[in-house]
């Protein structure tokens, strides 16, 4: 959809960020406002548009992937830090990052945390709002890439937010096109983008 359309308003009533003013949204049938908030978190997390803003500059990357750890009460610190250095790995990042603040890296390495700081807990469901629209074509597509790699090897089920076409043609698998505030299309990629 276009700007205005509702999409991040979508993903904010998802993640239970906003009630809805009618009707409900369900995740596997259930209510999200019926969901505890810690509940919800572990089941669905985000991935914010601007890797520059999105990550505390006070914050190395290994204590900003295991802050939601900490937040949901999972392990002791060491066990958090581990796997925060675990998920770093799998996104592309070496260990050698772990000590490291976000001003010493590029916008890809940037949104490669933010994504591994939104998997680091383990969610069922992703939401990503624009996490390509601040980086240039070519890291673009590698981060596309990842995330359909991980989307593959962790069995994720994403909610992509984007009016870049290109971008919604590469990674979805079905399409919704929202217009002012309601879903007016939603079908299997193929299809949308044939018609």
């Amino acid at each position: 959809g276009e700007s205005g359309s509702g999409k991040a308003t979508l993903a904010k009533l998802l993640l239970g960020l906003l009630a809805p003013t009618s009707g409900s949204v369900r995740i596997g049938g259930v209510d999200v406002a019926t969901i505890e908030r810690r509940a919800l978190a572990r089941q669905i997390q985000p991935v914010f548009q601007d890797p520059y803003s999105s990550l505390n500059p006070r914050k190395t990357l290994a204590s900003t992937v295991a802050l939601p750890l900490a937040i949901l009460d999972i392990g002791n610190a060491a066990e958090r830090r581990a796997r925060a250095i675990a998920m770093l790995e799998r996104v592309g990042m070496s260990s050698r990052y772990a000590d490291v603040y976000p001003n010493e890296l590029s916008g890809g390495q940037r949104q490669r945390v933010a994504i591994a700081r939104a998997l680091v807990v383990e969610p069922r469901i992703v939401v990503l709002d624009e996490p390509t629209s601040a980086l240039d074509v070519s890291v673009q597509s590698q981060i596309l890439n990842l995330l359909m790699d991980m989307r593959r090897d962790l069995g994720l089920t994403y909610v992509f937010i984007s009016h870049n076409l290109a971008v919604v043609e590469h990674i979805a698998t079905r399409v919704a096109v929202m217009y002012f505030g309601r879903i007016v299309e939603c079908a299997p990629r193929a299809v949308l983008f044939d018609s």
